[in-house]
């Protein structure tokens, strides 16, 4: 039987570890080809390389910073010479700094804008004339765009700065037949949550307060994210899908 996204190839940033990789293997198995950008996490990328090839599908690592112009211009001249085009973009990779608002500076601010906002737009500009009709492109955001949570102010404004960059970018790609959503996860227990000072209590929130169950996984962000790429989605476009569980209507 022909996998939904046979021949696609999908770029994945931040494609080594948590939430990234799972949307790689997600991506992987219905068909795609899988370019994986990294920052330090070098071997995790190789592995995950491997296990797409076994799958029976291409896969490449690149490093790249994804908020910087220069980093990602270089990203895609080495993409270019292995692939000719890109069908799907997920702009997972992010970063941040954990502390109250009244302890950041501007250094602070402009880190996480760059890294979490400003980077979507940058791999766009760059994914969309690759790309032909039916093209996708999905950034991960997180709840803390519309709520106030303990230390996570700067990295809650970049990733509500994002869900609007997503909405002008699906309005301006979606003529070309472009599709730009975002996908908005609720807490996911992978290494960037053991930085959190609260990371226990924030879980057990979490579980407290989540209808579907007690633990959300990286998989399940990466099907949310899997159900966009389809064909079937073509009609959803400037999209905050929440995958929480139920958790934001909880109170």
């Amino acid at each position: 039987m022909t996998q939904p996204l046979s021949g696609k190839v999908a770029l994945v940033t931040g494609a080594a570890r948590g939430i990234g990789r799972a949307c790689a293997v997600k991506l992987a198995a219905a068909g795609c080809d899988i370019i994986a950008n990294y920052y330090n996490s070098h071997e995790e990328a190789q592995a995950l390389c491997e296990q797409v090839q076994a799958m029976g599908r291409r896969a490449m690592a690149v490093q790249a910073s994804v908020g910087v112009p220069d980093s990602v211009t270089e990203m895609f001249e080495t993409i270019r010479t292995e692939f000719d085009r890109i069908d799907i973009v997920i702009s997972n990779a992010a970063s941040g700094v954990l502390k109250p608002n009244m302890d950041m500076t501007l250094k602070h601010f402009r880190w996480c804008m760059e890294t979490n906002a400003f980077a979507v737009n940058l791999l766009a500009q760059h994914a969309a004339p690759l790309m032909t009709e039916g093209g996708r492109i999905v950034a991960m955001s997180s709840l803390g765009a519309q709520r106030a949570m303990p230390h996570y102010g700067f990295i809650g404004a970049s990733k509500a700065a994002l869900e609007s960059l997503v909405r002008s970018l699906a309005q301006e790609l979606g003529p070309r037949g472009i599709r730009v959503n975002t996908v908005s996860a609720g807490v996911v227990d992978t290494d960037a949550l053991s930085h959190f000072p609260n990371r226990e209590q924030v879980l057990a929130e979490f579980a407290e307060r989540t209808p579907a169950g007690p633990s959300l996984k990286p998989e399940n962000v990466a099907d949310a994210v899997y159900l966009l790429c389809l064909p079937e989605a073509a009609w959803i476009n400037g999209h905050t899908l929440i995958v929480d569980g139920g958790f934001a209507i909880s109170g």
